[in-house]
């Protein structure tokens, strides 16, 4: 129950993390897009809205097809392990039997242990150690869809004000400094919960919203000077 758990929670974190990350590197990246095709805010800011709405909706999408897959999956799992139990009850009891095995405990306590949990609940016993399935608690769509859609929205609201408030002038510079920031923090949380190297996932990061930036950036100053 408790693994099953960690994997939904997990789920959702990844899903707002990914959201997060995407909505403000590809928000920032209209923005300045257009700051450098355009003096004009309203523009700035129509584009930038409507990538934004478009965004969240994608991303949410694309998160919910991607989890129903793999609920679908465990699933099928969950009802072909049935289907074995069912007609090879035997045979399902020695792999349980060879899974405590390689997981270290000798032959004989091996089989006492795959017995006792058989016999409280044979699908459970199955499942966790087979599948790492808990049939109860599978991964829901839907917890990330909600997450992935108002994490891009929350980081795409981001650049969307820093720009709107910022003067003229500096719009852009400051609109990288604050991406920067956030893209910073981004990466630190992601490596967090990943337990991983935190530097290298805030390089990858903080890099690659830049590089997005200054490439659409130099592609609005190309467009706003030839006046296409």
């Amino acid at each position: 129950m408790e693994s099953s758990y960690i994997g939904q929670k997990l789920n959702w974190l990844r899903a707002a993390v990914l959201g997060g990350n995407d909505g403000i590197v590809s928000i920032s990246a209209v923005v300045v897009g257009m700051a450098g095709a355009t003096n004009s805010l309203k523009l700035i800011l129509t584009a930038s809205v409507a990538s934004l709405i478009a965004g969240a909706l994608s991303m949410a999408v694309g998160e919910y097809i991607s989890v129903s897959s793999q609920r679908d999956t465990e699933k099928a799992l969950i009802e072909k392990e049935r289907l074995q139990l069912q007609n090879n009850p035997e045979q399902e009891l020695e792999e349980l039997v060879l899974i405590y095995e390689n997981e270290g405990l000798s032959k004989e306590t091996a089989r006492i242990v795959a017995k006792e949990l058989t016999e409280h609940d044979v699908h459970a016993a199955h499942f966790h150690a087979e599948l790492g399935i808990n049939p109860n608690n599978l991964t829901n769509p839907w917890h990330a869809f909600y997450a992935s859609a108002v994490a891009f929205l929350i980081g795409g609201t981001i650049p969307l004000i820093t720009i709107s408030i910022s003067p003229e002038s500096i719009r852009v510079p400051i609109t990288f400094v604050t991406v920067f920031f956030v893209l910073t923090m981004i990466g630190f949380l992601s490596a967090e919960a990943g337990e991983a190297k935190k530097v290298n996932a805030i390089i990858r990061v903080v890099i690659g919203g830049l590089l997005a930036m200054l490439i659409t950036f130099g592609i609005g100053e190309i467009f706003g000077v030839v006046g296409i």
